[in-house]
C-alpha cells in the first residue's frame, strides 16, 4: 500500500497545502519549526484515529481557525481510497466520503509503522510506553481490540470508583464481583491478543536483528503479566484489601509488559545505547513484518527526524529492511539516498516545494 496524496488545511500551521508522494520514498527537510513533523502527524491521524503527539484537538487547528482538514488518498490492495478528518468541537471521520462513527472502522485503513529519536523510551521508561506500542500494532490488525480495551478501561475506572467508596463510604464488598467479572472476561481475550501478536513478533524480530547485527546479538521479547487465563478472577479476588486500601486495581492487563533481551539481559538495564536503538529499530521492523504478514501489504513507515540517531552501518542495514515499503522522512538537511528512488521535498515556513 502507498499514500498517493495529502490534503492539509488549518491544520497546525498549515493554511492550505497538498503535496503528491512518491510510492517509494519521500524525503521531507527543512529546519526546525517548519511543519516537517505536522505531515507525519497528519497521516498517523488517519491511520490511528489520533495524534502522536497531543490529546487536544485544539491544538491541531490553526490559530485563529475555528475548523481543520486532512485528507489522504492512497492504494491499498491495487484500489484507489480517501480517508478525511474534520476537526471543530470534535473529530469527524470519512472514509471514501461516507461518515463513519467509530474510530475503529478507520483504523488500520493505512497501516503505518513510525519511528522516531523519542522511540528510545519504549525500553527506558514506565511500561505504559510499552504497552502504547502493542495497544497501536494489535489496533491497526484486530479492530476488535479497540472496542475490548475501551470497555475495559471503562470497567477499570468504575471498579477503582468503587474501591475508593468501599473504603471511605463503607460500601459493601460484594459488589465488586460485577466489575470483577466484566474485567476478567475483557481482560482474558486482551490478553490472548498481546500473547499471539508478541509471539509472532518475537519470529520476525530474531532473524532481522540477527542481520543487523551480524549474528551477534540474540534478541527474545518477554511478555511480563501478573495474570493469566486460569487465575485471572482468583488474583483479583486475592488482592480486595489490598486494592481498597490503594484505592486501584493491582492486578490486571492494565499491569502488562515486555522486555527486550539481548544475549540473556535486559537490554533497557544493561545494554549499550547502540544495543538500545538497534533493539528499537528490530522491534518496529518486526512490527512492520507482522502487519505484511497478516494483510500481505508493506505498512507505510513514517521516519520522523530518525536517520539523524543512526551511523552510516545501521542506516545502511535499515535501508536495506525496508526497501519494499513507502516511506516517508523528516530531516534537517538534504539526504542522499544512492540506493533509492525518491522525491524531495523542501518546507519552509508551511510550505511544501518539491525539489
Amino acid at each position: 500500500m502507498y499514500i498517493k496524496e495529502i490534503i492539509l488545511e488549518n491544520f497546525r500551521n498549515y493554511k492550505y497545502e497538498k503535496i503528491e508522494l512518491n510510492e517509494n520514498t519521500n524525503i521531507i527537510f527543512g529546519d526546525n519549526a517548519q511543519g516537517k513533523t505536522n505531515i507525519l502527524e497528519a497521516i498517523f491521524m488517519l491511520g490511528l484515529g489520533k495524534s502522536f503527539r497531543t490529546n487536544k484537538e485544539k491544538e491541531l487547528i490553526k490559530e485563529n481557525e475555528k475548523n481543520s482538514k486532512i485528507e489522504i488518498k492512497f492504494v491499498k490492495n491495487n484500489r484507489n481510497e480517501k480517508i478525511k478528518l474534520e476537526i471543530t468541537d470534535k473529530k469527524r471521520f470519512y472514509i471514501n466520503d461516507i461518515p463513519v462513527k467509530k474510530i475503529s472502522e478507520i483504523v488500520g485503513k493505512i497501516n503505518i509503522v513510525l519511528f522516531s529519536p523519542e522511540d528510545i523510551e519504549i525500553l527506558r521508561n514506565e511500561p505504559i510506553k510499552r504497552r502504547k506500542f502493542l495497544n497501536i500494532m494489535i489496533s491497526q490488525l484486530r479492530p476488535m481490540y479497540i472496542h475490548l480495551m475501551s470497555e475495559y478501561n471503562k470497567g477499570l475506572e468504575q471498579r477503582n470508583n468503587y474501591l475508593k467508596q468501599i473504603k471511605y463510604e463503607n460500601k459493601s464488598k460484594n459488589n465488586l464481583e460485577i466489575w470483577d467479572e466484566q474485567l476478567v472476561k475483557l481482560g482474558i481475550k486482551i490478553y490472548e491478543y498481546r500473547k499471539e501478536f508478541i509471539e509472532k513478533t518475537n519470529k520476525k524480530i530474531k532473524e532481522i536483528h540477527s542481520k543487523i547485527t551480524n549474528n551477534k546479538e540474540n534478541i527474545e521479547i518477554k511478555y511480563k503479566t501478573n495474570i493469566n487465563k486460569d487465575n485471572y478472577l482468583k488474583k483479583l479476588k486475592e488482592n480486595i484489601e489490598i486494592d481498597i486500601q490503594k484505592g486501584y486495581t493491582s492486578v490486571g492487563i492494565h499491569r502488562d509488559d515486555f522486555e527486550i533481551i539481548i544475549n540473556g539481559k535486559n537490554v533497557a538495564i544493561y545494554g549499550s545505547q547502540g544495543q538500545q536503538r538497534s533493539s528499537i529499530i528490530s522491534l518496529k521492523l518486526a512490527e512492520a513484518e507482522v502487519i505484511y504478514d497478516e494483510i500481505e501489504e508493506y505498512p507505510v513507515i513514517l521516519l520522523d527526524d530518525f536517520m539523524s540517531e543512526l551511523d552510516k552501518k545501521r542506516i545502511h542495514g535499515f535501508i536495506n529492511n525496508i526497501k519494499n515499503n513507502q516511506v516517508i522522512i523528516t530531516c534537517t538537511e538534504k539526504i542522499r539516498l544512492d540506493t533509492m528512488v525518491y522525491n524531495l521535498y523542501k518546507v519552509e515556513n508551511a510550505t511544501v516545494e518539491k525539489k
